[in-house]
């Protein structure tokens, strides 16, 4: 394979950031590319995919460990995929979490706003409710 792209073309090609593209090859996420004799890095067109990967990955929310895992995976393709599923189902389950805490803050918002729109600060719910969490109907948001 050819090794003749920049890390600024890697970069545009994979949506990765240059900075971020030298952190993930200093934490072994990206194989450090061999460099030219003006000490340039060349890198390939696997390294875009590569680079793609951990990018979507990211915008998942998967963390850096799972993201080793899962490149670690990638790299021995005969390998059962049930250690990829597990890290989805964490994944999703982390996802689902996030969305009942959210939806419990979303209720207690719209409670806080309903009980006494306009009124005075002095009889404002928002800032009883604020200040008195244990007024909360949903205490895990």
């Amino acid at each position: 394979m050819t090794r003749d792209l920049s890390i600024g073309d890697v970069s545009k090609n994979s949506g990765v950031k240059v900075p971020t593209i030298r952190y993930y090859e200093q934490i072994g996420l990206l194989p450090c590319p061999p460099r030219s004799e003006g000490n340039r890095r060349l890198y390939t067109k696997r390294d875009i995919e590569r680079l793609a990967f951990i990018r979507h990955a990211r915008e998942l929310g998967f963390d850096i460990e799972a993201i080793r895992a899962l490149l670690d995976l990638q790299d021995r393709p005969a390998q059962s995929c049930a250690m990829a599923d597990e890290l989805a189902r964490a994944r999703l389950r982390d996802v689902e979490e996030r969305i009942e805490k959210l939806q419990a803050l979303k209720t207690e918002l719209q409670r806080m706003l309903d009980c006494n729109a306009h009124g005075r600060v002095d009889q404002c719910r928002v800032i009883e409710v604020l200040g008195h969490h244990d007024q909360c109907l949903h205490q895990k948001h």
